[in-house]
């Protein structure tokens, strides 16, 4: 009990609760703006920590990460561009819900169900570390391997189109993953003598080009605007509580599979927004409501996303072992801090943990009035007229892309992806499949190589291990399942073809 109380003191000092307001506004701004993800948004924050005391320090990390994950939605929602790479897999469906006039229904389950999924996975954080990082650690590369396939067949599953056009667009996303030599061999490949590809084709470069360029040429090549809702919005919160008891199962899977991935190291929030959205749909009763603005996926991706960032910290404060690209940058803060992770931060510094835990649940908590506020600013987006609205998209993509590495090359490849993601598009290739090639490629191809070296080239490890062999089979039923499906329904038509006519007609 005193340590409970210790710790409401160490969060409830001045000090901290200013450094969870600033933070908060903060990465709710960065968040919203295409370019800026919330990993850049953690590490702009690490040179403000040296002058903050350990707890302060930490809830700053732990508030802007927290805001910018969940208003990566908001342009996605309402330009189609994603905010933060977790935002990509679902950015389609809340932008159909927009062009449906339900902009409020979207971004309200978008803010209702990550605060909802924050503090499921604050929860887990408390209650289920040492087991859930077991879990983690009892991982080798055979079931990264397979996790990461199975988050490529998500690609089959999430698309609109066929699923030889989506596996066609998720290929391309592996190749381009190539580029470079960060690869086992570390050898330069596809680079074309040029030192700029050297360290490969980054992820949000590609993923502002494809998704918020290609919108801009869009609207540029399209004489009318797009026919959005030109009204003011409703209440943000109004019928959440009817989706949380009608999606209450998607709602709680999603939080379930965010938190064992968000403490597998280097999953993190962007894998569990694409599975839980993959899943939503696979099981969903209403599968062909998927693509023209329906918010199951949203519920449980939404979720999904927020409950693995918090997850993510249990690797991080038991072993030091980063879960994410934000919990790496944390555990520098740690150290800094000297706040050592290790077992032994939950005895010798237990007032120091708990405080930890109150800062996420109350990010979390004030997620939904900042979060109000942040979407009733960002609405008159869609009352501004659109020569307004592109070229200040145009401007922050530049911005944000170069912001990220301080380099022309990036604003470039932006360009690039700009056009390519307008004719693939324009010719029915789902950008995101592509965009998830890209996310997951490095780690397939890692988790293959070191795979096989460990197995001296025998692929017999890849199925002997129990955990790994599960998740093989989830893979391959996956793949194999589209194709199961098309052969069915070949079949089916081919009887119905011969079947011959009734008499008399």
């Amino acid at each position: 009990m005193e340590t409970f109380i210790e710790a409401f003191r160490l969060v409830l000092a001045p000090e901290v609760l200013i450094a969870i307001a600033l933070s908060s506004i903060y990465g709710l701004a960065v968040g919203s703006l295409p370019g800026l993800s919330a990993t850049m948004a953690t590490a702009l924050l690490v040179p403000v920590t040296f002058y903050l005391s350990p707890i302060a320090a930490i809830a700053a990390i732990v508030s802007a990460s927290a805001m910018a994950i969940f208003s990566g939605d908001i342009p996605g929602a309402l330009l189609r561009i994603p905010g933060t790479p977790a935002s990509a897999a679902y950015t389609d469906e809340a932008y159909a819900m927009t062009r449906k006039g339900q902009a409020e229904l979207a971004l309200g389950a978008g803010l209702w169900f990550s605060a909802i999924g924050g503090i499921a996975g604050t929860i887990s954080l408390m209650a289920l570390a040492p087991p859930l990082a077991d879990i983690a650690l009892s991982f080798s590369t055979f079931e990264y391997f397979w996790l990461a396939f199975l988050g490529l067949m998500c690609a089959t599953l999430v698309a609109r189109s066929s699923p030889v056009k989506a596996i066609a667009s998720m290929l391309l996303g592996l190749l381009i993953a190539c580029v470079g030599m960060e690869n086992p061999g570390g050898i330069p490949r596809f680079t074309f003598g040029l030192t700029d590809l050297l360290g490969g084709i980054e992820v949000i470069p590609a993923l502002v080009g494809v998704f918020a360029v290609a919108e801009v040429m869009r609207a540029m090549a399209s004489p009318e605007p797009p026919q959005l809702p030109k009204r003011k919005f409703g209440s943000i919160l109004a019928g959440q509580l009817h989706l949380t008891g009608k999606y209450w199962w998607p709602m709680t899977r999603g939080n379930i599979v965010g938190i064992i991935i968000g403490v597998l190291p280097g999953a993190g929030a962007d894998m569990a927004a694409w599975v839980s959205y993959a899943m939503s749909k696979r099981f969903s009763k209403e599968k062909e409501k998927f693509g023209t603005g329906h918010v199951e996926g949203l519920v449980e991706a939404g979720a999904s996303n927020n409950a693995s960032l918090a997850s993510g910290w249990v690797p991080a404060l038991l072993f030091g072992v980063p879960g994410d690209t934000i919990t790496a940058i944390a555990i520098g803060v740690l150290y800094m801090k000297g706040l050592n992770p290790g077992p032994t931060l939950f005895t010798e510094k237990a007032s120091s943990m708990y405080a930890i835990y109150i800062i996420f649940i109350i990010a979390n908590i004030i997620m939904i009035p900042l979060g109000i506020v942040m979407i009733r600013l960002a609405s008159h987006v869609l009352r501004a007229p659109r020569s307004s609205v592109m070229p200040i998209i145009l401007l922050c993509c530049a911005l944000g892309t170069f912001a990220t590495g301080n380099s022309l090359f990036a604003v470039l490849t932006v360009a690039a992806f700009g056009i390519i993601g307008y004719v693939m598009e324009a010719n029915g290739y789902p950008v995101a499949a592509m965009v998830l090639g890209i996310v997951m490629g490095t780690m397939v191809e890692q988790s293959f190589v070191t795979s096989l070296i460990k197995s001296d080239g025998s692929i017999l490890p890849f199925f002997e291990r129990p955990v790994s062999l599960i998740l093989a089979a989830m893979a391959i039923g996956a793949l194999v399942w589209p194709i199961l499906i098309w052969i069915w329904r070949r079949s089916t038509k081919g009887r119905i073809a011969a079947r011959p006519a009734p008499a008399g007609k």
